[in-house]
């Protein structure tokens, strides 16, 4: 039984980027907390075989396929979701993207798209929720960060940028959105057993980087950030807002 103060029932949580991944591992976690979850990414059939999966085992599972870098979609989506009578009370900006390439190589378009899906839309998405929650007087924006939101690597600078963006998004969610009820905060995980990582695994420097580097002496696992998720949407942590706990096996507590 979950405890009372983590008891998410009657709650609906969007997740996007959710149809595999950290996102998946932060829908299922949200679901298994008793949340009815809504499934985004912009593959409609991945979506709802991701939904399958999860309504057998029992879980209350909604998709919603639209794009995060594009505006008019997400106006679009949330307008479909009023008038299907579904009120998102938690959030979970989780879409993301990686692209490696040194500065000096990198084209502007490759920059812009980045920012696009990794911090901009984390903003888009964030106001069309937070309009609707401020009218209820309560809601929940959990941003998905990185170590990255402390720390610089060569090669991904981009994605250091928007994920340094989305730390400082959090602290100004909570600072304009905190009267109206809704909590922002956001998880910074470290390196991740992903499909977007799969290269980095499998490479045996980078791989034993990893893991020489971090505290545990290991990669960490997506369904391990589930309960800080889970922590960050409940009532649990009513008083928290503006922060961002890094779950992360040490990593950013040494030098």
């Amino acid at each position: 039984m979950t405890h009372p103060l983590f008891d998410l029932s009657g709650k609906t949580a969007l997740i996007t980027g959710s149809s595999r991944g950290l996102g998946r591992a932060f829908a299922e976690g949200l679901a298994q907390a008793g949340a009815r979850v809504v499934l985004n990414g912009v593959n409609p059939q991945r979506l709802e075989e991701a939904a399958k999966e999860m309504q057998g085992q029992g879980y209350d599972v909604l998709t919603a396929a639209f794009d995060v870098a594009d505006e008019m979609a997400i106006k679009a989506a949330f307008d479909q979701f009023d008038a299907d009578g579904v009120a998102i009370d938690i959030l979970v900006n989780n879409a993301g993207i990686q692209f490696r390439k040194p500065m000096l190589e990198l084209e502007t378009a490759d920059w812009q798209r980045v920012i696009d899906i990794n911090l901009t839309a984390a903003f888009v998405v964030g106001r069309e929720a937070a309009k609707r929650m401020a009218k209820r007087g309560h809601g929940k924006i959990v941003n998905i960060g990185s170590l990255t939101s402390e720390l610089a690597r060569a090669t991904v600078a981009p994605y250091t940028v928007a994920k340094g963006g989305i730390k400082m998004l959090t602290k100004a969610m909570a600072a304009e959105w905190g009267e109206a009820g809704i909590q922002a905060n956001a998880i910074g995980p470290g390196y991740m057993v992903t499909d977007m990582n799969e290269a980095l695994i499998n490479n045996p420097d980078f791989d034993a980087w990893v893991k020489g580097r971090t505290p545990m002496r290991r990669w960490g696992l997506p369904e391990e950030l589930a309960g800080t998720c889970i922590y960050l949407a409940s009532n649990a942590s009513n008083y928290v807002s503006g922060q961002i706990i890094y779950a992360d096996g040490g990593m950013i507590s040494v030098l």
